[in-house]
């Protein structure tokens, strides 16, 4: 796969802030990235540089193959930006509105009905095109701003937490349309707070931290990359200190939380895991309750990566 996005080398200052340190990525034709970072890693600077809103003091961005600079017109007409912030018109009706935005790209006007009518079904807004943004529910007012940046139909979309505050059915809606917008053949820059997101439809992942990329891979990868490889939660009561100490002295075990009557034991490697810690409680003739094991999210990497959670960053 071709490169749809190369940069190199990209350092970002503001006066004696570094927000891009030396960054370089690559983005494939015809993937779902991801990128992701707490507030302040940079992610919203390279996005900007990548867009030719800002400037930058050193490297190189291609868009496309070509050098992407404030006058690349005929490469911005192949981008489409939904950004965090609704960015629509209150005066507009649902329908006016594609219309503009579209219109600032397509010029032919039977061209442009074709392209707004299809945005209009593609985001399941039929039956609100005469309703002015004020009018609609938050998860309706995100699909407006999807259906205005999408509706002259690029090659190359950036979302930017596009599902923030809207309820799960609408959620799922946007997640399953970006998914569709890919297998159309869009290429998609994706950024979340929400990793659940992230794994559901993201091909490959950078995590930036201080204005660099600190992994990248996809999600099978970047698990591989970290300490944790399961984790046990066990429901029981009246554990005592020496419990937790022989716990955390079996075999492949991280670390060993208990709090609120639930063991919560992380392993590093193994197999069978559950098996000796049950085995354990029943020697000890401790009871227990519920029994969760589950693999390692991408919270679990970004965690141990960076150091910090993610929403914690907000």
């Amino acid at each position: 796969m071709s490169n749809v996005i190369e940069i190199n080398n990209l350092v970002k200052r503001y006066k004696e802030l570094v927000a891009l340190d030396h960054l370089s990525l690559e983005v494939k034709e015809g993937e779902i990235f991801g990128l992701l970072g707490p507030n302040g890693s940079g992610k919203t600077t390279t996005i900007n540089c990548i867009l030719s809103l800002l400037t930058y003091d050193k490297g190189s961005i291609k868009v496309f193959g070509k050098e992407m600079t404030p006058s690349s017109y005929d490469i911005k007409k192949q981008i489409g930006v939904v950004m965090q912030n609704v960015a629509v018109f209150n005066e507009l009706t649902v329908y006016e509105n594609i219309d503009y935005f579209c219109g600032l790209y397509i010029t032919d006007k039977e061209l442009r009905k074709k392209y707004v009518e299809e945005a209009i079904e593609f985001t399941g807004l039929s039956d609100f095109k005469k309703f002015r943004p004020g009018k609609l529910s938050g998860g309706l007012l995100r699909r407006l701003n999807i259906a205005c940046g999408i509706a002259h139909k690029p090659k190359l979309i950036f979302f930017d937490e596009p599902t923030v505050a809207v309820d799960p059915q609408s959620r799922n809606k946007i997640l399953e349309g970006i998914s569709k917008l890919n297998k159309d053949g869009a290429t998609i820059i994706y950024t979340s707070h929400y990793m659940e997101e992230v794994e559901q439809i993201c091909s490959r992942i950078t995590i930036m931290d201080k204005g660099r990329s600190i992994a990248n891979g996809s999600k099978d990868e970047l698990k591989k990359m970290i300490t944790v490889t399961e984790h046990i939660s066990i429901e029981t009561c009246n554990l005592l200190d020496e419990h937790i100490k022989e716990l955390s002295g079996l075999v492949h075990v991280y670390e060993v939380n208990y709090n609120d009557n639930l063991l919560t034991i992380s392993f590093s490697g193994g197999k069978h895991n559950i098996v000796r810690v049950l085995n354990y409680l029943q020697e000890k003739n401790i009871s227990f309750g519920r029994v969760y094991s589950e693999l390692p999210t991408l919270n679990d990497v970004f965690l141990e990566i960076t150091g910090t959670q993610l929403r914690d960053s907000l």
